[in-house]
């Protein structure tokens, strides 16, 4: 019976109707991958670094934080396996060579990062627990960037950070803060949903 496979939910005065916790964390992690695909589309090039300018990591974030580590690294490794087979979601381009570019180690960054964010939220949900969780995630993927473009490119650390971190401090922040006050504000809302 359709009323049994549906919960209501009352939020912020507003009846919800939410479908199956199964329904949900299927549309939730296709959601994501999509979302992080198409974020790769919105890319800015800089000319002294192979590593471009995404909006991936926004969704990277807000990933974990909103289905939790293990939804939120389902829908990562669903994103990296469209990816490795072929289809054009890494900036444009694809394919199982794209893990052994100057990328790739942000793109398995985007795996771990997801799942620790998820991780980190299970318990604590305060805000400056958010942003730190979110920062950690944040680190993560520019570590592994970072390490993965010095072998790549065969570049000391330093050259690497200068490379393909420190570009990317300003815009990597704004995601931080803009993620976290996203989520912060529709938490109750995506837990309803997808836990």
């Amino acid at each position: 019976m359709v009323s049994q496979s549906l919960n209501q939910v009352w939020l912020a005065g507003k009846k919800e109707i939410i479908l199956d916790k199964k329904v949900c964390a299927i549309i939730g992690v296709g959601g994501f991958i999509i979302a992080t695909a198409l974020a790769a589309y919105a890319k800015i090039y800089l000319p002294f670094t192979p590593v471009p300018i995404t909006l991936q990591t926004l969704f990277v974030l807000l990933s974990g934080a909103v289905l939790g580590k293990k939804l939120g690294g389902i829908s990562q490794l669903g994103y990296l396996t469209l990816g490795a087979v072929g289809l054009p979601v890494f900036t444009g381009a694809g394919g199982i060579g794209y893990f052994f570019g100057p990328t790739g180690g942000y793109l398995i960054g985007f795996l771990l990062a997801s799942w620790v964010i998820g991780k980190m939220l299970e318990e604590e949900k305060r805000f400056p627990w958010v942003i730190l969780s979110f920062l950690t995630g944040t680190v993560i993927i520019y570590s592994l960037g970072m390490v993965h473009l010095s072998v790549v490119m065969r570049i000391g650390i330093g050259k690497a950070f200068a490379l393909g971190v420190a570009p990317f401090i300003p815009g990597g922040l704004l995601k931080i803060i803009f993620a976290g006050l996203l989520y912060n504000k529709y938490k109750a809302r995506f837990k309803a949903i997808f836990k």
